[in-house]
């Protein structure tokens, strides 16, 4: 059975830094092609950054140069790594790998 699990998420003040970890199990699943998206209260899910091949990595423009996507293929684990945390960085995160969810975990931003 297939599973993804976030962790690292609370509460922190405006300016402050979280690590988000999705750990995978059930498969293998390589760091490409990960995500990880968002979905703050009231509003709809959106996509926050995706990790691709050899490294590459895209954000949305709202978390660019603030967040890091990255991975560890051996631990079958992801991570985002969010630094300058904003209000409306407030949401629940979800790690998403080849159509398969976590339960996703709370973020909140204290202004």
């Amino acid at each position: 059975q297939v599973q993804l699990v976030e962790s690292g998420g609370g509460l922190v003040q405006a300016g402050g830094s979280l690590r988000l970890s999705c750990a995978a199990s059930g498969r293998t699943f390589s760091s490409a092609n990960m995500g990880w998206y968002r979905r703050a209260p009231g509003k709809e899910r959106e996509f926050v950054a995706i990790s691709g091949y050899l490294g590459t990595a895209y954000y949305s423009e709202s978390v660019k140069g603030r967040f890091t996507i990255s991975g560890d293929d051996a631990k079958n684990t992801l991570y985002l790594q969010m630094d300058s945390l904003k209000a409306r960085d407030t949401a629940i995160y979800y790690c998403e790998a080849l159509g398969y969810w976590g339960q996703g975990t709370q973020v909140t931003v204290s202004s």
